[in-house]
């Protein structure tokens, strides 16, 4: 059922926006660090949020490290080095600390599959109000199996992974397939997704309308309509919106 802005379907990402890691990674790793020595503030972890979402949005910083450290043990032990200089560190300590870091989170770090209070009734009250549903994510494999074992897989239509396509956000290919899926055009769809760089970015560039899911207000002026829970999504629906860049 379209609503004011003549939506008809509701993409969301998945990891970060429906499901979260608790305690996240970036947190579990920030906090090893304290314990070993190195100060981190507020304004540290907020920058550390913003430049991680950025890495992983096909950065070309993730390109390299993927050609140059192929193992997983050596991209992860790099990618503390990495994350622990945008902490602050100098490349000293990062070079010592970041090894050390990556064997603990190896070994201790096993966080749960979480989602917000207001999941479940916001996907069902859209599901009944005739909204096609999806989840659209940049993982590499399928993963209807998991968003069932979650409770969420009986409100979508469908769920898309980008390695099924060869086609991972912030790249309009991936949005585009998920568009002929839901068999509409992209100024009757939104996309929900947490990261900017990878989401908003990618989806206002496939047409889409983006809507910026940021809990912890990651990101200034992302242009968008921004959500701090599902819920909040309702209001938006029920009003007329011009999406910037979307046209009038």
């Amino acid at each position: 059922m379209p609503s004011q802005n003549g939506i008809r379907a509701i993409f969301y990402d998945l990891d970060g926006t429906l499901r979260f890691n608790q305690p996240s990674g970036r947190d579990f790793f920030a906090d090893r660090a304290v314990e070993l020595g190195l100060p981190i503030s507020p304004a540290d972890r907020l920058r550390s949020t913003r430049w991680e979402h950025h890495y992983w949005a096909s950065s070309d910083e993730a390109h390299h490290d993927r050609l140059n450290f192929p193992d997983g043990k050596s991209f992860w032990q790099n990618y503390g080095i990495r994350q622990l200089q945008v902490l602050g560190a100098s490349a000293e300590q990062a070079g010592t600390l970041g090894p050390q870091i990556s064997e603990y989170m190896e070994e201790f770090y096993r966080p749960d599959d979480i989602m917000l209070p207001d999941t479940h009734a916001t996907l069902s009250a859209l599901r009944e109000s005739g909204y096609i549903l999806a989840v659209v994510s940049n993982r590499d494999e399928p993963f209807g199996e998991y968003l069932e074992k979650m409770g969420i897989g009986k409100y979508f239509h469908f769920s898309l992974a980008a390695g099924e396509v060869e086609s991972w956000k912030p790249d309009r290919g991936i949005f585009e397939h998920a568009l002929r899926r839901a068999g509409v055009e992209a100024r009757e769809a939104i996309y929900v997704g947490d990261n900017y760089f990878a989401d908003i970015v990618g989806a206002r560039s496939a047409g889409l309308n983006p809507v910026l899911i940021d809990i912890q207000g990651v990101f200034e002026e992302p242009g968008c309509p921004v959500i701090q829970s599902h819920e909040q999504i309702l209001p938006i629906l029920e009003r007329r919106i011009v999406w910037p860049g979307n046209g009038d």
